[in-house]
């Protein structure tokens, strides 16, 4: 691999960070006026603009066409669930916490995928998944009188985006990674107009400002997950990975300057040890030769 592709890979990965970090701040904002459900509506929207863009001409004769409709439903609910989770721990909690506990997703994934898939998993990411968990444990600090259960909600996420990481790669198999999305994007679409009765405070933007972050929450999510699949094109998935978790220093810097929110030494340390554990699993599964999608590395949400 030369030198020019890692640059390359690098530049699509900061574009990718940078991209969910505008997500991550800009759910966070509209989540505080406008229902979570329409919010999610607005993400999927606006996140089919830049999956048009990656669609072959030759395929919008046959776009829909899918040799596992089964195995997309359940991407399509498991997805959907995580992405509920995740704008609701953005809403609840700070920034930083939850941008900390979405990268226990990795451990998750391995775990199911042990229950689910019976893969073998020797020592050296047994290790790791423990110490993911003991991170985990840190970060939310059950002990804490600043423990509330809003903090189960990242690990939710979690759960279920394991559940995606296992069905998209069974999908990657015979399905293109744009179907894969554009699927779960309709299906977010659909899911997020079915809270309107169920809870009915759905409102237009009241402002210009208002609808260009609800904007922003689709396109900046939809650059971020076409961002990540570059990057990986560029390079192997090990090299590029680390860059990801700048995206917490972006969650610090934001959620610092605009709700004034200061990390507690247990958010630094906990976080450390959940990149720490997840770039140990990421690393094995590379040297192990496994398929890894660039959809199963983002945080979609």
């Amino acid at each position: 691999m030369n030198k020019n592709n890692i640059q390359a890979a690098a530049f699509f990965m900061l574009i990718s960070v940078t991209g969910f970090s505008i997500m991550d701040l800009s759910v966070k904002w509209t989540t505080a006026s406008y229902p979570i459900g329409e919010v999610i509506f607005f993400r999927m929207i606006f996140g089919i603009i830049p999956l048009v863009f990656v669609v072959p001409k030759e395929r919008w004769k046959n776009l829909f066409e899918t040799k596992k409709p089964g195995l997309h439903f359940i991407r399509c609910i498991t997805g959907t669930c995580a992405l509920f989770a995740v704008y609701a721990s953005l809403h609840y909690l700070p920034l930083a916490q939850t941008v900390s506990l979405t990268f226990a997703s990795p451990i998750f994934s391995t775990i199911l995928s042990i229950l689910i898939l019976h893969e073998v998993v020797r020592m050296r990411r047994w290790m790791a998944i423990i110490l993911g968990f003991i991170g985990v444990c840190v970060l939310v600090n059950p002990l804490s009188t600043d423990f509330t259960a809003y903090m189960f909600l990242p690990l939710t996420f979690c759960f279920f985006f394991g559940m995606v990481s296992i069905s998209i790669r069974k999908l990657s198999e015979t399905e293109p990674t744009y179907l894969v999305a554009l699927y779960f994007t309709i299906f977010g679409i659909i899911a997020s107009l079915v809270t309107i009765p169920l809870f009915g405070d759905w409102k237009m933007p009241v402002s210009s400002f208002d609808l260009f972050i609800l904007t922003c929450v689709g396109v900046s999510g939809g650059i971020g997950n076409l961002a990540l699949t570059a990057a990986f094109k560029n390079a192997e998935v090990s090299i590029v990975t680390p860059l990801k978790y700048l995206s917490l220093i972006y969650a610090i810097i934001f959620g610092y300057l605009i709700w004034g929110e200061v990390p507690t030494w247990n958010t630094y340390f906990g976080a450390a040890l959940i990149v720490i554990s997840s770039l140990i699993i990421i690393r094995r599964e590379t040297v192990l030769k496994k398929d890894i999608q660039p959809e199963t590395l983002a945080v979609n949400r």
